[in-house]
């Protein structure tokens, strides 16, 4: 296998295009309201302890694992795979989906990530909330996937896999050429698409793991200084967010903020992500 070309991976784990989830009636969170929920949480342990084998098998030795999605308290520790170490919960870090990443790492995957809002045939997409349409930073429209994939860059990290449905796939590599994917299914709208079974997913996620890791891309990271804009499908989304200084309110649904560094324009794009949520409820 020759000498190992990456010792630490850092992985982040979200649910909506693991192996087997076409709906958030499966897999939204363990509150009883999510049927299905048990074996949602079985295939994302599944598809993630397959990217750890594929790590290690390429060499890596320490293995951190970020649950992502919703509470991010999905993954139960007992059932990974050994000596790998998680993140669980949430913090007041400022890094998010990838919180815990750090320069110590070498390579970043993403696990069970899904296309960006407004993806055509994307199985659950959506960019963080239901209430955002389309994220920009330097005119260039990313998602979730841009966002991890550039606070990786930030510490030097190059983003080397991902797996996904076909449409997930697909705007990984367009963010980043050369990339590693493996496809889990293929959508054929937001709830429905045709399925690849576990024993096919299993041992594809633990060789794109492997083979990524021998064959490392540069870190992704936009210019600086950096211009975020977002918009909403919500015209009172756009009025709260307009009330924050510095934010540029452009039309009904749309509003933009300038960022020296990538690091502020991330955390100017999650705020810009979340302040939908303030306005539900007050228009009654």
């Amino acid at each position: 296998m020759g000498k190992p070309l990456c010792v630490n991976v850092f992985i982040s784990v979200d649910i909506e295009g693991i192996t087997g989830l076409v709906s958030w009636s499966q897999c939204s969170r363990p509150d009883g309201g999510s049927y299905d929920y048990q074996f949602a949480r079985r295939m994302m342990t599944h598809d993630v302890n397959a990217a750890i084998r594929g790590a290690r098998a390429a060499g890596a030795s320490r293995v951190v694992v970020k649950d992502s999605h919703g509470n991010s308290k999905n993954l139960l520790i007992e059932d990974l795979e050994p000596g790998v170490e998680l993140i669980s919960g949430h913090g007041s870090g400022r890094d998010g989906m990838m919180e815990g990443i750090d320069s110590s790492f070498d390579a970043a995957f993403l696990v069970g990530y899904h296309a960006g809002a407004g993806t055509a045939g994307g199985m659950m997409e959506h960019t963080y909330t239901g209430r955002s349409h389309r994220l920009f930073i330097n005119d260039a429209e990313i998602a979730e996937m841009g966002l991890a994939a550039g606070t990786a860059g930030r510490y030097g990290v190059p983003l080397v896999f991902v797996s996904s449905d076909d449409k997930g796939c697909a705007e990984a590599s367009a963010l980043i050429p050369g990339i590693t994917t493996v496809t889990t299914k293929f959508g054929f709208g937001r709830y429905m698409g045709r399925l690849l079974h576990p024993s096919e997913t299993g041992p594809a996620i633990e060789a794109g793991a492997a083979a990524a890791l021998r064959g490392l891309t540069a870190p992704w990271l936009p210019s600086e200084p950096c211009v975020v804009r977002l918009e909403v499908n919500r015209t009172e989304d756009a009025d709260w967010a307009a009330r924050i200084p510095g934010v540029r309110r452009l039309d009904g649904y749309s509003v933009e903020v300038s960022a020296e560094t990538y690091e502020e324009a991330q955390s100017w794009a999650v705020v810009l992500l979340s302040v939908g949520a303030l306005g539900p409820g007050s228009h009654d």
